[in-house]
């Protein structure tokens, strides 16, 4: 038979509702009697009956996270934090991926209403067709990426700024002919390829440059492989340029890859940066130069503004921008 919340008390010699203070994570609860709890939990294979507790205060203790994909590095990382981070509020993580196709996001947020979901962190690509458009009937959410919705509470970094200072970082070294791999698709354009093409666009402005169309290199998917066929085949018709601004290290890996395997030498020849600083970038060869920001404080901030959403449905909607910097690695040229 399954082992209850009293066959835990018995065995850590506490009370049963000590053991669900050490269980929910709300009450606080001395490290000693924690670590016995904790001991208990684990001998007995103790599983929470969610259901039963879901009945008792109408909280499942389950919290959904959906992230457009989640087969590459940067997804890996922030869920890792989610992960653990909601661990220690008492929540179990579900994790789900888009597919950056709306009609399967509103079918993730029709599952997490019918699953007894307590809040969902959802990172939709564009607004327009995401299911945020429609306000009626959503579970406390909050938004992370760069979507701009106003009637729900949102976490991300501000990538056009991010953009705007790491192209000038790349100006100021004396590059002028800096392609933008990532970029803007014309047909299905995501939010974040926006907002880093018009941070990009403003910095060049800045310095009496025009966006040059013939440097912008857009792509199917951001991911590693994707940007290594892409940007091959656009050298393959193009100069080699001064410098590289991918739209994340992911990207950035694929465009490495390709002036490697070509005799390429970086930062001799070309500079390349990233966003995002996923834990590869510093192995990268070179090391990848990359703009940085604490996917650690992200999650809370995400997790923190779910909480009070769930405590308090009607409260104005609040966004939380976390600061971002540059990471100055190998793969730029110094002045």
């Amino acid at each position: 038979m399954r082992a209850t919340v009293r066959d835990v008390a018995a065995l850590a010699g506490v009370s049963p509702k000590t053991v669900s203070n050490v269980i929910n994570g709300v009450v606080a609860v001395r490290p000693d009697t924690r670590e016995r709890v904790e001991r208990a939990l684990a001998e007995l294979d103790y599983v929470p009956n969610l259901s039963a507790r879901g009945l008792r205060n109408g909280r499942s203790g389950v919290i959904a996270l959906t992230l457009p994909e989640l087969g590459n590095v940067y997804s890996a990382e922030l869920a890792q934090w989610f992960v653990e981070l909601a661990r220690e509020r008492g929540w179990t993580v579900q994790l789900d991926q888009t597919g950056n196709d709306p009609d399967r996001e509103r079918d993730l947020v029709s599952r997490a209403r019918a699953h007894l979901v307590d809040g969902l962190v959802l990172n939709p690509v564009s607004l327009s067709a995401s299911v945020l458009a429609e306000t009626e009937g959503l579970p406390p959410t909050v938004v992370i990426g760069e979507v701009e919705p106003e009637h729900v509470d949102q976490v991300h970094v501000d990538s056009r700024r991010a953009a705007a200072e790491v192209t000038t970082y790349l100006l100021d070294r004396g590059h002028r002919r800096i392609a933008s791999v990532g970029a803007a698709r014309p047909t299905d354009a995501t939010a974040t390829s926006e907002l880093r093409d018009q941070g990009h666009a403003e910095a060049l402005r800045a310095v009496g440059l025009a966006v040059d169309p013939d440097l912008r290199v857009p792509l199917p998917a951001w991911t590693t492989s994707a940007a290594a066929t892409g940007f091959a085949a656009w050298l393959d018709e193009h100069p080699l340029p001064d410098a590289v601004f991918a739209y994340t290290d992911s990207i950035a890996f694929g465009v490495l890859h390709v002036l490697a395997a070509r005799g390429v030498r970086v930062p001799d020849q070309v500079s390349v940066v990233g966003f995002d600083d996923v834990d590869p970038a510093a192995y990268a060869i070179p090391a990848l130069t990359t703009v940085s920001f604490d996917r650690r404080a992200f999650a809370t901030a995400a997790l923190d503004l779910l909480t009070r959403r769930i405590a308090e449905p009607q409260a104005a909607p609040s966004t939380v921008v976390v600061p971002h910097r540059i990471v100055e690695r190998a793969s730029v040229a110094p002045r």
